[in-house]
C-alpha cells in the first residue's frame, strides 16, 4: 500500500533536499535500497539508498549534459558503452544519434532496470526495445576490465555517488581500463558530482582523469533535485580536448529535441569554472 503524502528527503551533511510526495514502491535489492516516489513537482522519481537519482521532470538536466558533449565530439559513435544508467535515460539520449550502431549498457542492479521500466517508462523511452541496445545486468567494473582494447568510440559512466555498488567507478584502475577501451578519437564521459556538496571528490576525479587520459575538463550545470543543485560532468580524451566543441552536423540532429543542452549552452558550461575550483585544479 502506498504511503500517504508527505516529504521525501535526502539528508546530506546537515542539509535536507526534499520533495513533497509519497513513496509508491520500496525494496532492498542485493546491492541497495531502491525507492520509487511520486512527487507533486517533478513527477515520479527514483532514490537509491535514500539518495536522489532521477525524476520524470528533472532527468533532462542530467542526461542531456552527460551524453551530447561526448557523442557530438568523438571521431565516431558506432559503438558506445554505458556503465550504470539503469533508468535508461542515458541510453535513450545516446540512441537519438543515428550514427550509434551498437550500445552496451551494463547495470549492476536488475531491480533498478525493472522498476524504471515499470514506474518510469518515459525516462528510458524507446531505448529498451531499440535493436541497437544491449543490456547486461552485471558488474560494469568487471566488464571494463575484460572488454577488448579499442572496442568503443564512447564510454559513459552514469553511476551514483562514490559509495556502495558505485564505489569502484571512482578509481585509477577503472579509469585506466576505460581509456584502454577507447578507439582513436574516442571520448570518455562521467558524472563528477557537485563541486559544492562533494567538492573534494569532484576535484580528485578531475585531477585523476587528467593524469589517466592526458586531457579532461569539467562542465558545470544544475540538477535542482540533487545536493546543492549544482552539478558537474567531466569529459576526457587521450588525443586532445576534442569534447569542448561539438560537431555542428551531429549537434543539429539532436539539439531541437533537447530541453537543456545546445552547443551554445555547452560552450558556456565548460567556461563556467568558479575561480576557486580553477585555482585548485591548476595547482
Amino acid at each position: 500500500m502506498a504511503n500517504p503524502p508527505g516529504w521525501i528527503d535526502e539528508v546530506f551533511e546537515g542539509v535536507r533536499y526534499g520533495l513533497a510526495g509519497r513513496v509508491i514502491a520500496e525494496q532492498a535489492s542485493p546491492f541497495q535500497t531502491v525507492t520509487i516516489i511520486e512527487s507533486e513537482r517533478y513527477g515520479k522519481g527514483l532514490l537509491l539508498d535514500g539518495c536522489w537519482m532521477t525524476a520524470e521532470r528533472q532527468e533532462r538536466h542530467y542526461h542531456e549534459c552527460l551524453v551530447h558533449p561526448a557523442l557530438c565530439s568523438a571521431a565516431a559513435v558506432e559503438r558506445v558503452l554505458v556503465i550504470g544508467g539503469g533508468d535508461g535515460g542515458t541510453a535513450r539520449e545516446c540512441l537519438r544519434h543515428p550514427g550509434v550502431r551498437h550500445l552496451d549498457m551494463v547495470e549492476i542492479d536488475g531491480l533498478v532496470v525493472e522498476w524504471s521500466q515499470q514506474h518510469l517508462p518515459t525516462i528510458g523511452g524507446g531505448c529498451w526495445s531499440d535493436p541497437r541496445f544491449h543490456l547486461t545486468v552485471g558488474d560494469g567494473i568487471a566488464w571494463a576490465a575484460n572488454a577488448p582494447d579499442a572496442s568503443y568510440d564512447v564510454v559513459i559512466v552514469d553511476g551514483s555517488d562514490p559509495a556502495g555498488p558505485a564505489e569502484g567507478l571512482f578509481n585509477r584502475a577503472f579509469f585506466e581500463h576505460c581509456r584502454r577501451l577507447l578507439r582513436p578519437g574516442g571520448v570518455f564521459a562521467t558524472q563528477s558530482e557537485s563541486p559544492e556538496a562533494f567538492r573534494e571528490v569532484h576535484l580528485a576525479m578531475v585531477r585523476l582523469l587528467r593524469e589517466v587520459f592526458g586531457h579532461a575538463d569539467p562542465m558545470y550545470g544544475w540538477v535542482p533535485m540533487y545536493p546543492s543543485g549544482w552539478w558537474s560532468w567531466t569529459f576526457a580524451a587521450p588525443d586532445g580536448r576534442r569534447y569542448l566543441e561539438p560537431d555542428s552536423v551531429r549537434a543539429a540532429v539532436v539539439a531541437d529535441g533537447c530541453e537543456i543542452w545546445s552547443p551554445r549552452w555547452q560552450r558556456g558550461a565548460f567556461e563556467a569554472v568558479p575561480a576557486a575550483i580553477e585555482r585548485d585544479l591548476n595547482r
